[in-house]
């Protein structure tokens, strides 16, 4: 094995701790979404909002635009984190 230069191993390191708190964030979102689904089916609300994800996703392609980030890149994560997040809210109004 050879040895690793230390910028990249100091790179590498940024990037694992970058990637730890994505988990821990996606987790705290995802416990608020819960929540949402839960108060959604208690008011017999659909478990989808087709105009706040739209709203969502453009408000954060141009957070991402802003940030350096490519918007497509951000409106594809966001995509599949609203799918998740509908779909949870479907399994919680089945009960």
């Amino acid at each position: 094995m050879s040895d690793v230069p230390p910028e990249l191993a100091r790179l590498r390191s940024s990037i694992d701790n970058i990637d730890a708190a994505l988990v821990h964030l996606l987790a705290e979102r995802f416990k608020c979404t819960q929540q949402v689904g839960e108060l959604k089916a208690d008011e017999g609300m659909p478990p989808a909002d087709p105009a706040r994800e739209e709203r969502q996703i453009l408000r954060l392609r141009g957070l991402a635009d802003e940030s350096g980030l490519d918007p497509e890149f951000a409106e594809k994560f966001i995509n599949f984190v609203i799918a998740e997040v509908i779909h949870h809210h479907e399994s919680i109004a089945k009960g």
